[in-house]
């Protein structure tokens, strides 16, 4: 687990030549197919030597959620054991985490119509007072988003409209469904937060340099429902893209814009993972990292 441009990927698939493992991927954005550059989705030759379970599944005008993930990572989890392999979860979409290890059988499925009228609400009062209006319902959900944070605020909100309750009553409500597994827990977070904004930036930049913005021309002209609240169009940097090509703003601010909202993302990661317990933390950004990660796995074997 870790923020964005930890390195995870990295880690993972220098693991491969060491230990018998199959990476299913935890990444929110990763599951859509033709989002590749903005999702700085593993290079074809990657993938070819360390295949990756749960990449490239849906559609981008498709929905996938924490519920679908749990169910997918359990049975790829049970195949791969089976084989006598081990399961290696690597991503940073930290909610998938925690659906695994707690379950999320509480909580209602999407309804799009709550979720239409929710759009509509923030089209005319903005994300910012859809957040304070959370804050009224949802105190100790709203204080762990950003008032940016658009679809983790929605999705409260519609998960309190369904339900008449609010999130986090239904996730104290729920239980533990233990898994069959023993868990090691490896973070990888920075030493220095600088040094991961530096990556972040670089990589923004590699991404436009790799052509992001005809990546999203594409994906509009190809799927014309695609809007910025889209599923897929949430994903960070798609919506500033999108905007981008709306003509909101030029290609100095989308670069701007695109780096600030991967900043704010690694920072809703590095809040998510100081709120998990028995987790090993490993500086990202140490020079012997994929060694570290090889010793923990073999001291917890």
């Amino acid at each position: 687990m870790g923020p964005t441009a930890s390195g995870k990927t990295g880690a993972a698939v220098a693991l491969m030549s060491k230990l018998p493992v199959e990476i299913i991927s935890v990444d929110s954005a990763l599951v859509f197919k033709e989002m590749n550059i903005g999702t700085a989705k593993p290079e074809a030759e990657v993938l070819e030597q360390a295949p990756h379970h749960l990449i490239d599944i849906i559609d981008p005008t498709s929905a996938y959620s924490a519920a679908n993930f749990r169910s997918d990572a359990l049975r790829l989890m049970a195949d791969i054991t089976a084989r006598g392999k081990i399961p290696l979860l690597v991503g940073g979409t930290m909610l998938y985490f925690k659906a695994l290890e707690d379950g999320l059988s509480g909580l209602p499925e999407a309804d799009s119509s709550v979720r239409a009228a929710l759009d509509a609400e923030a089209a005319q009062i903005g994300w910012p007072a859809m957040h304070r209006k959370l804050a009224a319902i949802d105190p100790v959900t709203a204080a762990r988003l950003e008032p940016n944070d658009t679809q983790r605020i929605q999705r409260a909100l519609e998960v309190y409209q369904i339900s008449g309750e609010t999130m986090s009553s239904l996730f104290a409500k729920q239980t533990n469904e233990a898994l069959p597994y023993r868990l090691l827990k490896i973070a990888l977070v920075p030493s220095d937060r600088k040094v991961l904004h530096d990556r972040i930036a670089l990589r923004f930049d590699q991404m436009l340099a790799a052509g992001f913005v005809d990546e999203v021309r594409a994906l509009i002209a190809k799927y014309p429902t695609l809007t910025p609240e889209s599923t897929a169009m949430r994903c960070v940097g798609y919506r500033q893209a999108l905007e981008h090509l709306a003509g909101d703003y030029n290609a100095a601010e989308l670069r701007d814009k695109g780096i600030f909202a991967t900043r704010q993302l690694a920072k809703r990661q590095m809040t998510w993972l100081r709120g998990m317990t028995d987790m090993v933390e490993l500086d990202c950004l140490a020079d012997n990292l994929h060694e570290l990660v090889l010793s923990e796995i073999i001291r917890f074997i």
